[in-house]
């Protein structure tokens, strides 16, 4: 059976910066061809900028859909399943999908639709994006505009939850496999940094939380989290229950390419390692030792010709042996990804020891 492609949920309120964050996306795909689900309706459509920025190689026109008949999760049936059905149905299929929600949407009722007979065995939820307005947020507004988000409700004719934003929020933050924190640049030091530890610890186990401008977080902490949130539902229920049954504005002070300063990457060049499982059992305590977001690389294995692939999320690590050495030279080569500030001494001492 051919492997699932991946999708990933960037949901959030109107004005927290979800656009921004898929426009430099795309702009550092690195190659990969991304499909776009866009879920905006009524006088607001979809930010012209998303086109704008969507690379040719990356995400063609014909790649990006736009559900303009309401809030994703109140039309799942009738729009959601039909769209992914066609994007699954391209060729060549894409190799990873992003979905942006409206503001108003619930991600619970779109990550449980990727349960559905026709795409439970071809796609699944990589991760779940929550974009928060740090600003807003500090402040206790949760949206930056409440007027706008006021006009978003009235403009979708198939809502069918009236819910308060804090509740909206809460269940948005218990959805989520990562939240970033956007517009920190508008915010001191301190307090984006406050913020960031009190979604950590409102939010589940396991959950990262960055910081970013712009929505400037590089595609390899964003994509590729490999969680499989349809399988998970029971850990990310709704705290509130509002269905009935069972957007994005941003902030264009700065060129797209400001905020890289808020996330650090390096290589670490080491020997090769003598017990795969050891091996793993220590990058993971590395990991939560540093807070460090994404490490993925190369090692031999003393005694064995195939070469050993390691990609961790978080502190899970996975590993396995992918290809023969051949006259690749013996060693290892680690990338670290993480927030600015990694103790990059401190890391490569304890991933060469």
């Amino acid at each position: 059976m051919a492997a699932k492609i991946p999708a990933t949920v960037v949901t959030g309120f109107l004005g927290a910066g979800k656009t921004t964050l898929i426009r430099h996306m795309l702009q550092n795909a690195g190659g990969r061809r991304i499909a776009l689900i866009i879920n905006e309706f009524g006088d607001l459509g979809v930010d012209g900028d998303i086109l704008q920025g969507c690379e040719q190689e990356a995400c063609g026109k014909d790649d990006i859909v736009e559900l303009s008949n309401g809030c994703i999760c109140c039309t799942v049936a009738d729009d959601f399943i039909p769209s992914m059905e066609a994007l699954l149905a391209r060729d060549p299929a894409p190799d990873h999908i992003v979905i942006e929600t409206s503001g108003l949407a619930l991600p619970q009722p779109l990550v449980r639709a990727f349960n559905w007979p026709d795409l439970a065995n071809r796609v699944t939820v990589d991760g779940v994006v929550t974009v928060v307005d740090g600003v807003a947020v500090d402040e206790g507004r949760f949206a930056h505009d409440v007027e706008r988000v006021d006009a978003q409700r009235r403009a979708d004719e198939e809502l069918d939850h009236e819910t308060p934003l804090s509740e909206l929020f809460e269940d948005q933050i218990a959805c989520a496999d990562m939240i970033v924190v956007n517009k920190t640049d508008l915010m001191l030091p301190e307090a984006a940094s406050d913020l960031a530890k009190r979604l950590k610890s409102e939010a589940r186990d396991g959950v990262q939380v960055v910081r970013a401008s712009m929505g400037a977080v590089p595609v390899d902490v964003l994509l590729g989290q490999g969680i499989g949130a349809e399988g998970d539902l029971d850990a990310r229920h709704e705290v509130h229950h509002h269905h009935h049954d069972d957007e994005d504005g941003d902030h264009h002070d700065h060129a797209h390419e400001h905020g890289h300063d808020e996330f650090d990457s390096f290589v670490i060049d080491r020997p090769e390692i003598a017990d795969p499982e050891a091996f793993a059992q220590r990058l993971s305590q590395v990991i939560r030792d540093h807070d460090i977001l994404r490490l993925k690389g190369f090692t031999s294995v003393a005694g064995k010709p195939m070469r050993l692939t390691v990609q961790a999320v978080g502190p899970r690590v996975d590993h396995y042996f992918d290809k023969p050495l051949g006259q690749t030279p013996r060693g290892a080569r680690l990338v670290v990804i993480g927030e600015a500030g990694l103790d990059r001494l401190a890391i490569t001492e304890a991933l060469s020891a």
